[in-house]
Parts: C-alpha cells; structure tokens; sequence
C-alpha cells in the first residue's frame, strides 16, 4: 500500500493514560472508501485513539500522517478541511438553532468571509435532510431530544465535508430506524463519496453491517486491524471483549451474540 493511497496513516502509534499501556506500535493505514470500525472494552482507548487521530492529543510515540503529511505539520483551518471528528456525548449549553450549528462546520470553507455563503446554507440544509431532522432547523437545541441533538451533529459532520470521518459512538443515542438510517449513510459517504470513515461502536452487529474494515484494541496494548471478515471473528472477538461471542449466519449476514455460560451452583 503506496503512503498516496493512505487517507490516514500510523507509524508505530503508541498511546498511554496514567502510565497504563493502551496501544503499542500501531501501522496502520486507512485509504479511501473505508469504513474501520474500532472496537474494544470500556476503557481500552478507543475514545484516546480517535482524539489523537483528530490531533486533539499527541501520541506517546510513533507518527501519525493525514494525506501524506505529519499531522502536526497541518495549519488548524487545513486540517479542518481533512477531518471531522464527532466526539462522544455532547452538552450544548447555549441556545443555538439546529440550523447554526450545523453551519458553524462550514467555518474552513468561508476564507475569512464574516457571513455564511449560499453554498454553506445549501450544504447544511443538505446535512440535515440527511440525517431526517431539517423540520429542525430552527428549534433551539437545548430543547431537542438526545437523539436528535445527535442527528444534528453528525448533520455537521456531514456539512463539513471531509475525506476522513472520526465517529465515536455516534448511533449510541438512536432508536433503532435512526441507527440504520445511519449507517446507511456512514455506507453511502464510503461507498460512493469515497470518503473514509473510523467509528468506534459497541454494537458488533451494526458495524459489522458497514464496516469493510476492523481495528481490535486489546487492551493490553495489543490489536488487530485488517478487514472485516478476518479480525471480526468469534475467536478474536472473544480475546477483545473479555465475554464469549458466537457468530450466527442469518439471511446472508453475520450475527454476533453472546455466548452462553454454565449456570453457577447456588447452595
């Protein structure tokens, strides 16, 4: 794989908090059209991956680069233009229209302009019929629902128009006809917008669903990355997750539960 095709690539990426090891020597590239789903337990990094990868946080070693160039070398407002991040939970304490919000992700594209261009409205009007909640544009979003407030920020991700996506959790608030709108969503921006997307989720089902790629975190340090189908496997899954999981094949998909375990002596 040539450093031209790489969206997002790690050299030797380690991470650490509290001088506990969460990520060691991590090569890992990430190219057009990909969807890499992060997976690990509560607390195996996967939150301190995606800040490092937005270049919120240095990592503790290794080398990250965006486009073939190192991540600290890119001015705040380019990098920007490269990547989105939608970061985990949100708590919006002022009163923005829905609409506002979205449009404050059009901020890389206005070249120092004081309002919002017609091409910026359309673009986030465009986000939020996406993501189902343009009858929301201008309803102050403390008054939203945490679903919907989540439909509206991935709305400015979308609005921000990137070739690397960053998503923690980001159907972690949805009812179940909003995740696989989505995810659908996540799909087409891959499958035909050729952008690259890295989300972390703990539902394996709906990821896998998605996802053409998988990074396993350990959380000893150690992972897995490689495609979908091959680190997504019961055995691995079992090893990252700490709990038995099997995989059922059902209607040409994979299903993954857990496994059962023996019932305990009560006395």
């Amino acid at each position: 794989m040539s450093a031209a095709a790489s969206i997002l690539r790690s050299s030797a990426l380690s991470l650490q908090v509290g001088g506990r090891r969460l990520l060691a020597a991590l090569d890992w590239d990430v190219e057009a059209g990909q969807c890499w789903c992060v997976i690990g337990r509560n607390g195996a990094g996967k939150s301190t991956l995606l800040r490092t990868l937005a270049g919120l946080r240095r990592p503790d070693a290794g080398k990250l680069e965006i486009a073939g160039r190192p991540l600290e070398a890119w001015p705040s407002l380019e990098l920007a233009r490269e990547r989105a991040w939608l970061p985990q939970g949100r708590h919006d304490a002022f009163g923005y229209r829905a609409l506002d919000a979205v449009l404050a992700a059009r901020h890389p594209y206005q070249d120092g302009r004081y309002w919002e261009s017609t091409e910026d409205h359309a673009a986030a009007l465009a986000a939020l019929q996406a993501l189902d909640v343009e009858q929301l544009a201008e309803r102050d979003l403390r008054t939203l629902s945490g679903g919907e407030r989540q439909r509206v920020a991935i709305a400015a991700v979308v609005a921000q128009d990137t070739p690397l996506l960053l998503l923690d959790e980001p159907t972690s608030a949805l009812d179940l006809a909003h995740q696989v709108a989505v995810l659908e969503l996540i799909r087409h921006l891959c499958t035909v917008e050729r952008k690259a997307v890295v989300l972390v989720s703990h539902d394996l089902n709906l990821a896998r669903r998605i996802a053409s790629h998988g990074l396993l975190l350990m959380g000893d340090g150690g992972w897995q990355a490689g495609p979908a189908a091959q680190v997504m496997t019961p055995a691995l899954l079992t090893d990252c997750l700490g709990y038995p999981v099997e995989a059922i094949e059902q209607g040409g998909h994979t299903v993954y539960v857990p496994a059962s375990l023996p019932m305990r002596e009560t006395r």
